[in-house]
């Protein structure tokens, strides 16, 4: 053959090769392809000394006489940040406007930060302790600016440093972007739990995609929501391109069988297409502690390179960047839109291409410490976050097989007692599933690992249960359909130790109902609960400083931060009428600032002193905007039947709506319209004026958060009972001051048990009776409640524009079975907002309600979370960390 014949040359090592030889051409013949060489990124606990040992002491004291020690005090601050001015940004005094003077006070901050993660690395490497992995698609982590100034304890210093050069803090802050990692609850949930690792010096590493442009920014135009891309990366100071770390990923091929010398029967993946991912790694300060944790996402990249000379050179000059742009298409946006194959393709080769090279990377680590693979679990906790990740189950078993050799049973128990897994939802059309046909042709060794798992897996519930041949169907990790699907969550299920739901009802309900067959196959202990919780420190301390410092004033100092149970000290001062002044003062001035970004933003003008009734979330059915939404034109109609002189007895009120809509969720869509299309008819009503106003705040985001929940009196959580898995929002919204009206679902159960049923408004059915409710909708009679009907009415009469635009919400309720159940409690809804009517006016017995629920949040800390999981399911222990060290 002609290519034996070549001289075989060596190519350049690149810094992210693989462990091992890839099989297969994926290059010109006679060039091997390069084996892995370990750069200097980091060094195992035994290495790191002996490198020390062998710098000359000369070289040692030169260097550690002129390190880096970040700034002090508020002159060496200002030092800083004028130099990143001249010397960083190429500006000067004359030109540095706000934007330059963000750049360079985050570039100072930055500085700081990197010292402390440093250090935070080597102590973890020294000690050498087991770590956590935590595997998220998203981290919604808000500004960093502003959250670094308070987790280091710098702002005031950060502020009157800022004056002293010409600018206000606000202002400076406010120049930050959101990083659009994420979209909702699972991603913020994945942000403050990243912040309470690094608070408790948990050794710690968040794994996820670094988004080019986000999941998409929101715009409303016309009343609808229009997607654009969110270039937030224009300038990020916050992360650190590591170029040196690199991984190959592979997709498609085919797997060719051959034997060892043993006689073992050793798979190959070969052919396909390669992927590079390069590593961006970003500081995660923990609030009064030098330890900084790190957050690694994987930005992608062709292997071959961004541009290709020969193709160039024939003048074929749009496939010369065709590989690139093909590539980087797998880490451009959130959540592509899968209604169509190929996004079902890009989501699937996402969430392997992110699962691959996060695993490569903990494994490499694992391997520099030179213990048997047996030990592997020892050292590892990965957690899965929702089902997204699941592949990581699939990688880690092909890993231990294919390329360390290991046997069947030896490398599954690894995998097995490496994974936990977090469940986030009770509704089955959302626990992920992927076609075989598609996994067969993009990942085609995965598929025969997980036809494995499977039939290993039955074959041990078939000997346990060999009379219930209907419990294999219903467990199997492949759903017997057209075309065959894999479910992801029975996978997730069956390649963990741990299983948990994050709220009490959830977790009940996920052993009772969607994961009950597993709850009879592996008992009761593999499946736990963990309540969800938030960091204090971003949502109360940074969102809403006066009510911080006043309750510092009450509970003798800031431990609350650190342990949120501090603030049942407050409850003491709830008839202290000073006290209960200021709370008024600083709830009022909290909405008086939202009332002016909403005059900036949507152009309404608001009365402060009227009731916030606020609902910021995903725009989804079963989180039941369009409850909402059809209770405010209920509202609106009920108003205008009045006489002027009724109405003068009615609570103002001002209902805020902001979320975003999947881009191909069509009905969420048309939920965001109504909004809109009510809220045009309503604010220019004058016979209303100020008694009701509707506002629809685009692009809501953790930064716009940071201004709403300070401002709710009444935050709305009113899914359908028993769909919501826990909720994180309802948390922020009572610790900041505002009261509930929600359903008995999620963790507003748990907040009910923990502030008292008098301090939050309840309705609606109970999820033990949606089934049965559901089933009669179908099977029965379905009379639709006679005021939600008017609203149905006004609706087709044209009122709210164009009837068309809105049938498929009216004919969900009327005509398809009202799923989510917006007419059995349509009733109990409205009723119960004349009771919040009610109690608002007794503006005393309110604040005492928001005084109280406020100092009974102390469950409700991210902290008390990932101490449960680092007892219950990780097994790993916080590190010793003196806090003089980082100074």
């Amino acid at each position: 053959m002609a290519s034996e014949s070549l001289p075989t040359r060596q190519r350049r090592p690149s810094m992210g090769a693989p462990i091992v030889d890839i099989q297969g051409s994926v290059g010109p013949a006679g060039i091997s392809r390069p084996k892995h060489r370990r750069t200097f990124t980091g060094f195992g606990a035994g290495e790191i000394k002996s490198v020390e040992a062998s710098i000359p002491e000369p070289q040692r004291e030169a260097w550690l006489k002129h390190q880096v020690s970040g700034f002090k005090d508020k002159d060496s601050f200002e030092s800083e940040v004028v130099r990143h001015v001249e010397t960083t940004l190429a500006r000067s005094m004359f030109n540095c406007d706000e934007s330059a003077a963000y750049s360079a006070c985050s570039l100072a901050f930055r500085d700081r930060l990197i010292l402390e993660w440093n250090r935070t690395q080597q102590r973890q490497t020294f000690v050498d302790s087991k770590r956590l992995y935590y595997l998220s698609l998203e981290f919604l982590m808000g500004r960093a600016l502003d959250n670094a100034m308070l987790n280091i304890g710098s702002k005031d210093l950060a502020k009157a440093g800022l004056a002293d050069l010409g600018f206000r803090i606000e202002d400076v802050i406010e120049q930050e972007h959101d990083a659009a990692l994420g979209n909702g609850g699972l991603g913020r949930l994945a942000a403050c739990f990243l912040d309470s690792l690094a608070s408790l010096n948990y050794p710690a590493w968040g794994y996820g995609l670094r988004y080019r442009y986000g999941i998409f920014k929101q715009e409303i135009i016309d009343g609808y929501q229009v997607e654009v891309p969110d270039y937030w990366l224009e300038f990020n100071p916050w992360e650190f391109p590591r170029h040196d770390v690199t991984v190959d990923i592979q997709f498609f091929g085919n797997v060719r069988k051959s034997t060892d010398e043993n006689g073992r029967t050793v798979s190959h993946w070969e052919g396909g297409e390669i992927v590079k991912a390069v590593a961006y790694d970003v500081p995660i300060p923990g609030y009064a502690t030098p330890s900084t944790n790190n957050l690694r996402l994987w930005s992608s990249t062709a292997a071959s390179g961004e541009f290709d000379f020969q193709k160039f050179n024939s003048g074929d000059y749009e496939s010369s960047v065709a590989d690139q742009q093909r590539a980087e298409t797998i880490s451009a946006v959130l959540y592509p839109n899968d209604n169509l194959e190929r996004g079902k393709e890009l989501r699937l080769k996402q969430q392997y291409f992110w699962v691959a090279a996060s695993l490569y990377d903990i494994v490499r680590r694992f391997k520099k410490s030179k213990r048997p693979w047996r030990e592997f679990p020892e050292q590892v906790a990965i957690q899965l976050n929702d089902t997204h990740p699941t592949l990581a189950v699939v990688e880690l078993q092909r890993i231990l097989l294919d390329l360390e050799g290991l046997e069947w049973d030896e490398a599954w128990n690894i995998v097995t007692n490496t994974f936990g897994y977090t469940n986030h939802t009770v509704l089955p059309e959302a626990l992920e599933k992927w076609s075989v046909p598609l996994i067969q042709h993009l990942l085609p060794r995965h598929l025969q690992i997980i036809y494995d798992i499977n039939l290993y897996f039955l074959q041990s519930v078939e000997r346990r249960f060999p009379d219930e041949r209907e419990l294999l169907g219903r467990v199997s990790i492949i759903e017997e359909s057209q075309p065959k699907m894999v479910r992801m969550a029975h996978l997730a299920i069956v390649g963990s130790h741990k299983v948990n739901g994050v709220a009490e009802l959830h977790s009940d309900l996920i052993k009772t109902t969607i994961f009950k067959d597993f709850v009879t196959i592996f008992g009761p202990d593999k499946f736990t609960n963990v309540t969800n919780g938030i960091t204090p420190r971003r949502w109360l301390h940074q969102a809403n400083p006066r009510l911080s410092e006043l309750i510092a004033s009450k509970t003798g100092g800031k431990d609350f931060l650190t342990d949120l149970n501090e603030l049942n000290k407050v409850e003491l001062h709830v008839d202290d009428k000073a006290f209960r002044k200021e709370w008024a003062d600083i709830k009022l001035a909290n909405k008086e600032r939202l009332a002016k970004h909403i005059k900036a933003s949507a152009g309404v003008t608001v009365d402060p002193t009227a009731l916030f009734d606020v609902q910021v979330k995903r725009i989804h059915e079963y989180k039941r905007q369009q409850l909402n939404i059809f209770g405010v034109i209920h509202r609106y109609l009920t108003l205008k039947a009045m006489t002027r002189e009724e109405r003068k007895k009615q609570q103002p009120r001002v209902s805020i709506f902001g979320g975003k809509a999947a881009p191909g969720y069509w009905m969420a869509k048309q939920i965001i319209h109504l909004i809109n299309s009510v809220g045009k008819v309503v604010n220019n009503d004058e016979d209303i004026g100020d008694l009701l106003k509707v506002v629809f705040l685009e692009d809501y985001n953790v930064s716009k958060a940071e201004i709403i929940v300070p401002a709710s009196d009444i935050s709305e959580h009113i899914s359908t009972a028993g769909t919501e898995a826990s909720g994180t929002s309802n948390m922020k919204f009572v610790l900041n001051g505002g009261l509930i009206i929600g359903t008995c679902d999620g963790a507003n159960i748990e907040i009910t048990r923990e502030i008292g049923e008098n301090n939050i408004f309840l309705f609606g059915n109970l999820a033990e009776d949606v089934e049965d409710l559901r089933h009669n909708h179908t099977y029965g009679t379905h009379e639709i409640d006679p005021d939600l009907n008017r609203v149905f009415q006004e609706i087709e009469k044209g009122t709210f524009g164009s009837t068309q635009d809105f049938a498929a919400l009216i004919s969900a309720v009327r005509d398809h079975g009202d799923y989510y159940l917006v007419s059995d409690d349509f009733h109990s809804y409205i009723e119960t907002q004349a009771l919040v009517d009610e109690a608002y006016r007794d503006q005393e017995e309110w604040i005492t309600k928001c005084i109280t629920s406020v100092s009974r949040m102390g469950f409700f800390s991210s902290d008390r979370c990932i101490n449960e999981y680092a007892e219950g399911i990780w097994n790993i222990e916080p590190l010793r960390v003196e806090k003089e060290e980082g100074a």
